[in-house]
């Protein structure tokens, strides 16, 4: 057991085991220990129960108890850099990619159900598998540009956060003064989560309504005309498009899908007890789960919409000279000098947006905007926090306190924003959000293949894994996935027979041993056979075992129940709950 290290004591203590004694463990199924060594809190450790039905089929109870986590994973397509973008591309192409934002959300809830399959059938989330899964430079790397990417996020809710409260304010708060502000609110919501879990997601329900209402006044305000709005959305073209109109659509995948948001996902859906020795349960699970995330993605849809629409209708093409003069014999004419007199078409950004509805539908729609912004910028930042404290979690098994995960990942975003808000006009602030969004475009490969190879896995997901489809998705990302194994750097694909490093607790080999192939025996060693055999050449019988025992489920369990009523360690997972329950 020299090869476990210290830090595989930290993980869920039935699938340590398993995993360290299956090199030496003559059974077909690894025994759980008796005695688990508990390990230290962290956040959303409380379990929701889930009510038995008397009835079968679909229950609104059982819906409401499943009902949460894919409404704080929503947040993500809330926060100010998708408002942004969603303003931009009214602005710059009318309703004419309102079919993009449809097929963008239609796409991140693809990844997300992926998340939700995994975390669901392993009882684990997608870091804490990497962490198993991967060696320790490919592990390190991904953790690396998931930290980039929370922290790219979190500049983003921080800058909206700012200009709420300076456009809230009237301007007497300075930007650099909202962004110091962003410090001491996010820790104060942050501590909700001490008054149980199903109030924290009350919460963030009420923030998803503050949006919903106050960007749904302004699409009233403006009253878009619903035909062109509809065909928008359900006629994928865009006549008399040109580079421009390219940039904002690209824009709008890089900010409806974020990586981090996969990460957050898979370890959300931990917080329902659920027998993972119980095939249906899980089966179960994940249709409420998918069905309450299509709800969730829906509402964000909507929202987006709204913003998209009312930028589209009132001010697509406008000029400079326009806005200014309707400024200027308006309520909100102190604003009127942050547009130039010229016949360019006007530039928005979330501040300028807000002015601009200031400007044409009065004062209380610039404050209400306000509001929506505000709304999004401190509920996303509590879910990025999340996910940060979740990704350190799985990657490093390492455990920090909720204030000092907030001062790590705040202090990061907090240092260029500020320095921007100091000495910099709010257009340079503002214009952040394009080059994050970029950012996170980028960063997506990073997490959606992991994600995809892990649900791909027939001994890891069983009778779960993805079909035909997933694998097509898979293979097609691998041609342009960064460090593929034809450029020759580490490869985030499964690992075949080299570079396994240092691990000798049987779930990969030691550097250096050569690949064996176990024949499957029957239907398969520990249930691994046919197209799972395959898939798995290169590993070892142990490491075949380790999988098997991550997964949930036994030979027997796939045809449902098990062996010689003999539980599995997936079983004692299951009445165990998840590793983070106590």
């Amino acid at each position: 057991m020299s090869g476990s290290g210290p830090a595989m004591a930290s993980l869920e203590p039935g699938l340590a085991g398993s995993l360290n004694r299956g090199q030496t463990d003559a059974s077909n199924v690894p025994v759980p220990p008796h005695h688990p060594v508990p390990h230290a809190q962290t956040y959303l450790d409380e379990l929701i129960s889930i009510p038995k039905g008397s009835t079968p089929g679909f229950s609104f109870r059982k819906l409401w108890a499943f009902t949460g986590p894919g409404f704080l994973m929503s947040i993500a397509y809330l926060d100010p850099g998708n408002v942004e973008s969603d303003l931009q591309c009214g602005a710059v192409a009318g309703f004419k990619l309102l079919w993009v934002l449809l097929w963008a959300t239609v796409l991140g809830l693809l990844c997300q159900r992926l998340a939700i399959r995994l975390g669901v059938v392993t009882g684990k989330d997608l870091a804490e598998i990497c962490y198993l899964y991967y060696p320790r430079v490919p592990r390190v790397l991904l953790w690396l540009m998931m930290e980039i990417a929370i922290i790219g996020s979190d500049m983003q809710e921080v800058i909206g956060t700012a200009i709420a409260f300076s456009l809230l304010s009237a301007g007497r708060i300075p930007l650099w003064g909202g962004v110091l502000i962003t410090i001491t609110d996010t820790l104060f919501f942050l501590f909700l989560d001490k008054y149980g879990l199903r109030k924290l997601e009350a919460f963030f329900g009420f923030l998803i309504t503050i949006m919903a209402l106050t960007f749904g006044y302004e699409y009233v305000m403006v009253r878009p005309a619903q035909t062109e709005v509809l065909k928008g959305i359900f006629l994928p073209y865009c006549p008399g498009c040109g580079r421009e109109e390219l940039l904002q659509a690209v824009g709008i995948v890089g900010a409806i899908i974020m990586p981090h948001n996969i990460f957050l996902h898979s370890s959300l859906v931990k917080t329902r007890a659920i027998d993972r020795s119980k095939k249906e349960e899980v089966k179960e699970a994940n249709m409420y789960f998918l069905t309450e995330s299509c709800l969730a993605l829906f509402v964000s849809f909507l929202i987006n919409l709204f913003v998209m629409a009312v930028f589209g209708e009132a001010f697509y093409h406008q000029r400079n000279e326009d806005v200014h003069n309707k400024c200027v014999n308006s309520s909100v004419s102190r604003y009127a000098s942050i547009f130039p007199i010229n016949n360019e078409t006007v530039s928005v950004d979330i501040y300028q947006g807000g002015v601009i509805l200031g400007c044409y539908f009065g004062a209380a729609a610039l404050y209400i905007w306000a509001v929506g912004i505000l709304a999004a910028g401190q509920s996303s930042t509590m879910t990025g926090t999340y996910a940060g404290q979740f990704v350190m979690e799985g990657f490093l098994q390492l455990r920090w306190s909720r204030f000092t995960r907030v001062l790590f990942t705040r202090s990061l975003a907090i240092l260029p924003t500020l320095f921007v808000a100091a000495f910099r006009d709010v257009s340079q602030l503002t214009g952040m959000n394009d080059l994050l969004n970029v950012l996170q475009s980028i960063l997506l490969p990073f997490a959606v293949l992991p994600v995809l190879t892990f649900t791909s896995l027939r001994p890891l997901m069983h009778d779960f894994a993805n079909g035909l489809s997933g694998r097509a998705a898979l293979l097609t990302g691998r041609a342009s996935w960064p460090g593929d194994a034809t450029t020759g750097s580490a490869s985030m694909s499964p690992p075949t027979c080299r570079g396994w490093q240092g691990r000798t607790d049987g779930f990969r080999p030691a550097h250096g041993a050569p690949c064996r192939r176990t024949e499957p025996r029957g239907g398969g060693e520990e249930g691994v056979g046919g197209r799972g055999g395959a898939m798995l050449a290169g590993l070892t019988a142990p490491a075949r075992k380790g999988l098997t025992a991550l997964g949930g489920f036994s030979r027997s369990l796939s045809s449902g129940g098990t062996a010689g009523g003999a539980p599995t360690p997936a079983a004692a997972v299951g009445r165990a709950g998840p590793s983070r329950a106590h």
